[in-house]
C-alpha cells in the first residue's frame, strides 16, 4: 500500500478565500496543528505579497518542525529569493513556483508563446535549485492546457531539477475520468517522469475537487494538494479530511493511505473554522455537526441495532466525541496548565496566571468547563494585545430604541468613551465602536453560535466587514453575546489595522 503525500494549502489558497485575514500568531497556531494532524508538507504562504506575508513565513519556517515549510513564487528571480529568505531557517524548505500554461492565460495574462513560457519555466527551476533541493513546478491552469505541450514542458522542467510536478486543475473545470486520464498520459509520455513525483491541486468550482483528487491518485499521483474544510479561492480547494477518510474508508479499493493522524481531524477543522470565520455547514462530509446524526427512525433503529448500517465511518475515527467537563473550579493550575498544552498553547508563567484567574471566575459563571470555554480564554488574552481594546461595555434599551456607551482603548493609547444609539443592542453597540474608532465599516455578515450546551453556553460570533472596497473578518467569544458581538466587531477592526501596513498612517489619522 503506497503512502500519498499530503500538500496542505490552507494558510495559502485557503486564506484567499474572501474575508480571511490571519494574523501571524493565528497561521502559527493553524501550522503547529496541521503537524500535529500529520500533513507532510505546509505551504506557509506567498513571501513576496507583502511584508506582513513574508514575516508570518519566516516565523512559521522558524518555530514549526516535523514537516516541510513550502513558499510559494511566480517564476521570477525576486519572488524564488523571497522564498529563500523567508524559509532558510526551516528543518525542511520547498519552493513552489508556477507559471500558467493553458492557451487562454498565455494569450490574454501573460500575452507569451509556448515556447516563451517553456524557456522562463526551464530558467526559473534552475534559478531555484541554486537554494533549494526540493522543487516543485506548477503549471497553473494545467486543465485547459494542451497536453502535448504539457508533456513538453514536464519533461523541460524535470530535466532542469523540479523533483514535483503539479498538475492543477486551477478553475475547477475538469471532469474526473479527464483528470486521471491527464496523469495517467503523463505517466506513460514524459520519458524521464520517474525522476519527480506527479502532484494534484483541485479546486470545487463544479463540486468535483474530492472527486478528481482521487481520480488522480487512482492515476498514479503521489502527492495531492487542498485545505481543511475545503476553503479556498471562490469555490474552494479540495477537502483533506475528506480526500484522507475516502482513502481510510476504501483503503482495499485505492490501496494507498496517507500520514494523518485522522483523530485529530475534528479538531483541525474547528480551529480552521474558528481562526477564519468560515463556518462548516452541517451538511459537510466527516466534520459537519450532522455528518454522524441520524434523523430517520428507519436509520435510527439500523444504527441501534449495528452501526454499521448506516455509518461508514465512525466518529471516534475523526476525533468527534462528545463535550466533557475537563476542568472545575476545584481543579489546581497544573491541571489547567496541562489542559492548555494538550490545546496546543505554549504560555508563559506571567501568561498563565492571567488565564487561571480567569478560568476560575468563569467557574463562578458556568457550572461546565469545556475545551472551548477554556479557548476563549486564551483568545480574550490575545485580544488585550490589539491595537482596538474593549475597556468596558454597557447596554440599556427597549425594543424600539437601544443605547450602549462603551470604553475603548486606541492604537495611539488613549482611552476614550463614548454612546451610541441603534436599532437593537448589536446595532447600537457597533455605531458606538464606529464612533470611538472614527471608521465607518459596513458589516456585510453577522453570525453567531453557541459554544457548549445548555443556558450557559457561550456565544461564537463571526462578523464580515467591508472597509475601502475589502472584506474583513472578526471573531469573538462571551458568555453575554452583546459582549461577544463588540469583540468580533472590534476583532475586525485590528485586522483591518495590522493586516494592511498601507492603511494604518490613514487610519490614525482618521481617529484623530
Amino acid at each position: 500500500m503506497r503512502t500519498i503525500q499530503i500538500l496542505d494549502t490552507t494558510l495559502r489558497d485557503g486564506e484567499q478565500s474572501a474575508g480571511v485575514n490571519l494574523n501571524g500568531q493565528e497561521k502559527l497556531e493553524i501550522a503547529k496543528q496541521l503537524v500535529r494532524l500529520g500533513v507532510d508538507a505546509i505551504e506557509a504562504g506567498f513571501p513576496i505579497a507583502s511584508p506582513g506575508d513574508f514575516e508570518a513565513v519566516k516565523q512559521i519556517a522558524e518555530q514549526v518542525k516535523g514537516t516541510t515549510i513550502v513558499g510559494f513564487a511566480r517564476a521570477t528571480k525576486g519572488d524564488i529569493d523571497a522564498v529563500y529568505e523567508s524559509i532558510k531557517g526551516a528543518e525542511a524548505a520547498r519552493v513552489h513556483l508556477f507559471i500558467a500554461t493553458s492557451p487562454i492565460h498565455m494569450k490574454y495574462k501573460l500575452r507569451k508563446s509556448p515556447e516563451e513560457i517553456t524557456e522562463i519555466a526551464v530558467e526559473m527551476v534552475k534559478y531555484a535549485k541554486k537554494y533549494f533541493h526540493d522543487v516543485q513546478f506548477s503549471a497553473e491552469d494545467a486543465g485547459r492546457s494542451d497536453l502535448s505541450f504539457l508533456t513538453n514542458i514536464t519533461k523541460h522542467v524535470i530535466d532542469a531539477g523540479a523533483t514535483i510536478v503539479n498538475i492543477p486543475d486551477t478553475v475547477g473545470y475538469m471532469m474526473p475520468a479527464e483528470y486521471g486520464y491527464m496523469f495517467k498520459r503523463l505517466k506513460e509520455d514524459v520519458p524521464n517522469i520517474d525522476k519527480a513525483i506527479l502532484s494534484a491541486h483541485c479546486h470545487d468550482d463544479l463540486g468535483l475537487a474530492v472527486a478528481n483528487t482521487l481520480a488522480a491518485i487512482e492515476n498514479g499521483v503521489d502527492q495531492v494538494e487542498g485545505t481543511i474544510n475545503g476553503i479556498g479561492e471562490r469555490a474552494g480547494n479540495a477537502a483533506l479530511e475528506e480526500v484522507a477518510l475516502s482513502l481510510y474508508t476504501r483503503r482495499e479499493f485505492y490501496q494507498a493511505t496517507t500520514n494523518f493522524h485522522l483523530e485529530q481531524i475534528a479538531r483541525t477543522s474547528k480551529l480552521i473554522s474558528k481562526l477564519t470565520g468560515m463556518i462548516v455547514p452541517g451538511n459537510k462530509a466527516v466534520v459537519g455537526a450532522n455528518a454522524f446524526a441520524h434523523e430517520s427512525g428507519i436509520h435510527q433503529d439500523g444504527v441501534l441495532k449495528e452501526s454499521s448500517t448506516y455509518e461508514i465511518i465512525k466518529p471516534e475515527v475523526v476525533g468527534i466525541t462528545s463535550n466533557t467537563l475537563v476542568l472545575g473550579k476545584h481543579s489546581g493550575r497544573h491541571a489547567f496548565r496541562e489542559r492548555l498544552i494538550t490545546l496546543g498553547y505554549s504560555l508563559d508563567d506571567e501568561k498563565i496566571n492571567v488565564a487561571f484567574q480567569k478560568f476560575k471566575e468563569l467557574t463562578m459563571k458556568k457550572k461546565e468547563i469545556i475545551d472551548d470555554d477554556l479557548v476563549m480564554i486564551v483568545d480574550d488574552q490575545q485580544l488585550k494585545e490589539q491595537p482596538f481594546q474593549l475597556e468596558y461595555l454597557h447596554i440599556s434599551g427597549d425594543i424600539q430604541v437601544s443605547t450602549a456607551m462603551l470604553r475603548m482603548k486606541l492604537p495611539d493609547g488613549r482611552i476614550e468613551e463614548e454612546a451610541a444609539r441603534g436599532d437593537g443592542l448589536i446595532d447600537a453597540v457597533y455605531n458606538t465602536i464606529d464612533r470611538l474608532s472614527g471608521i465607518k465599516l459596513k458589516l456585510k455578515d453577522y453570525q453567531i453560535q453557541s459554544v457548549g450546551n445548555g443556558r450557559d453556553a457561550a456565544g461564537d460570533v463571526h462578523v464580515k466587514v467591508e472597509y475601502k472596497g475589502k472584506l474583513y473578518h472578526g471573531r469573538g467569544m462571551s458568555t453575554n453575546v452583546v459582549e461577544a458581538s463588540a469583540k468580533a466587531y472590534i476583532d475586525a477592526l485590528n485586522r483591518i489595522y495590522t493586516k494592511r501596513d498601507v492603511y494604518r498612517k490613514q487610519i490614525l489619522k482618521e481617529i484623530g
